[in-house]
């Protein structure tokens, strides 16, 4: 992965964390912890990131009530793959509040305009009817990206908005330097499985993965190579913290948006026994999951990153990445899961 060139400060300072607390897996010696106990984090995650072997693993923890953020590795950036709906969703909430969007607004999928399964609007376009089109509130396709991964429902609010340009210089205007939107859900999809377009008739489950399945093993790994190495659509893990904590404070949306958002993250469908099984009973989790299809005994990304709430009220950012995992799903959430309670045994 290519390492940023860019100081990690501005993504520290857009979260409200102190320059001298600084994001990284070392201890600093020479102010007192503050908020998190970083060589219990160092310690725990030297054996995190032994068991996610040969994965690429990392995590960072920010507290929200206190100015401490921790990083395993800052610089390594991370595909995102799905995870960009939350950035996506936000920018989308932002044209909102300035009156270029409107929640009601409907956006016409027809069957050209269809992405890669997982997808509910795929479902709409049945062998039965076959309809020429459907009409979506832009407020259900927003729900649909957030909470199931909807990649139909996320590229089709993503070209109402101006495409991934857009996306990334809305998060680049807020400070979210390390993060980038260069693709189309569908694009992704496509590239990763080693094909060169994506047709309507591969809408459902079963047929994509017959179509993915049709392309020679060498041309899909080399494909699942290169999505490992494009610095495309990826995210550091100061990048996404410093954008949940000004999603948490209210830098990002008006009041109303930033509310809908975290309501929307809450209810996320996916990744049930990754963050939200390491943390305690009480605790609550606004989060976005990313995940790519494994094949040939590889999943290329799997992370979890989200804002907790604890039963005290002490309020956290987490973030946990994978790449090129060949352990299975159990294996992967696991780590995750331990991953959130590490985080929480670090809280001081």
């Amino acid at each position: 992965m290519t390492a940023s060139r860019r100081t990690l400060l501005t993504a520290i300072l857009a979260a409200g964390a102190l320059e001298a607390v600084g994001c990284s897996g070392r201890v600093n010696r020479r102010s007192p912890p503050v908020g998190l106990d970083r060589a219990r984090l160092a310690q725990g995650f030297a054996g995190l990131a032994e068991r996610a072997r040969p994965s690429a693993f990392d995590l960072g923890v920010m507290t929200l009530d206190t100015p401490a953020v921790w990083c395993a590795d800052g610089t390594t950036w991370f595909p995102m793959r799905d995870l960009f709906m939350a950035p996506l969703a936000a920018a989308a909430l932002a044209e909102v509040d300035a009156g270029r969007l409107r929640l009601n607004e409907t956006l016409r999928v027809a069957p050209g305009d269809l992405s890669p399964p997982p997808s509910r609007v795929n479902r709409l376009f049945s062998p039965g009817d076959r309809p020429a089109f459907v009409d979506i509130p832009v407020a259900d396709l927003i729900a649909l990206a957030v909470q199931e991964g909807d990649n139909t429902a996320a590229d089709s609010v993503m070209r109402r908005i101006g495409g991934p340009g857009a996306v990334t210089a809305w998060l680049q205007a807020r400070g979210v330097q390390d993060m980038r939107i260069d693709r189309y859900a569908r694009e992704v999809q496509v590239a990763t499985s080693g094909l060169t377009s994506f047709r309507s008739e591969w809408k459902d489950d079963a047929t994509w993965a017959a179509a993915r399945g049709a392309v020679a093993p060498d041309q899909r790994e080399a494909a699942m190579a290169a999505y490992l190495t494009d610095p495309r659509d990826t995210t550091t893990l100061p990048a996404i913290l410093g954008f949940l904590a000004q999603l948490s404070n209210g830098a990002l949306l008006s009041p109303s948006s930033t509310s809908l958002m975290l309501r929307l993250m809450s209810a996320t469908t996916s990744g049930k026994s990754r963050l939200a099984a390491g943390l305690p009973a009480g605790a609550s989790l606004a989060h976005k999951t990313g995940s790519s299809p494994t094949d040939l005994g590889l999943t290329p990304a799997t992370c979890d990153v989200g804002l907790v709430t604890m039963a005290n009220g002490r309020r956290f950012a987490v973030a946990a990445f994978l790449s090129g995992s060949t352990a299975t799903e159990a294996h992967r959430d696991s780590v995750i899961a331990d991953a959130a309670r590490l985080a929480v045994s670090a809280l001081i």
